[in-house]
């Protein structure tokens, strides 16, 4: 690691500038780095919760019927209040369903807002890094680009699979053999499809969505604004 480039202090393997520049590495790494994985992990954590809930939800929904079914296999084929019976359990487990995206979604909002101003403040504290490292010549700064990188596309992919597990979920309520159900569950099938089809998204101060597609954004505008300081300064 070229430290001459990171400290700015000449001639840098002399006292005091050696050990000036070694005390500023060590501490920025531990606040930068210490801080910056655990508040990362912590947000990989709640949104995969979400992610799980999602997916967990369009499961049941997807077995909903056949489960249903199963449940009520004692009862005799020519009931005639068997349709009856069996949508009334599939309303109770569709109300438990609604319920349980409800609380997803509000957790997933909270957590959005909550992080939403960090993760644009550090989109732009990196995507600056970034450029200052490209013009200090990969050579200097080899090991720092990585991890600038790998941080923004945790996060890019974070919000991808939120936006993945939310299409999952679109797709099961359509494919919950609804035509069985009663007009009353029919309804509430079409609520939950409309409510269903809003994907749940990170942000990036509210302004960038998180997505892989926003990743591609930041590296194309990373190395057009690379390439047009360098050439400035040339």
């Amino acid at each position: 690691m070229h430290l001459s480039f990171l400290i700015g202090l000449e001639p840098m393997f002399e006292t005091p500038n050696y050990q000036v520049a070694r005390f500023t590495l060590t501490a920025s790494t531990i606040f930068l780095g210490h801080l910056t994985t655990n508040i990362t992990a912590f947000h990989i954590i709640v949104t995969g919760y979400t992610e799980a809930q999602m997916l967990a939800l369009s499961d049941e929904l997807i077995y909903l019927w056949e489960d249903i079914k199963k449940e009520h296999q004692g009862l005799p084929d020519d009931n005639r209040n068997k349709h009856d019976i069996l949508n009334k359990s599939v309303k109770k487990r569709l109300k438990e369903i609604i319920k349980r995206h409800i609380i997803n979604i509000d957790l997933h909002n909270k957590v959005d807002n909550i992080f939403r101003g960090a993760i644009a403040v550090e989109f732009m504290l990196l995507v600056l890094a970034l450029i200052a490292e490209l013009l200090g010549g990969l050579k200097n700064t080899y090991m720092e680009v990585p991890f600038a990188l790998v941080l923004v596309a945790t996060d890019c992919w974070t919000g991808q699979r939120v936006v993945n597990a939310c299409d999952v979920f679109e797709n099961s309520v359509y494919d919950s053999k609804w035509e069985n159900f009663d007009k009353s569950n029919m309804k509430t099938i079409y609520l939950m499809y409309l409510i269903s089809q809003k994907t749940l998204k990170m942000s990036a101060g509210g302004v960038f969505m998180l997505d892989l597609a926003c990743f591609m954004s930041i590296n194309k505008f990373i190395y057009s604004t690379y390439t047009t300081l360098e050439s400035t300064m040339q």
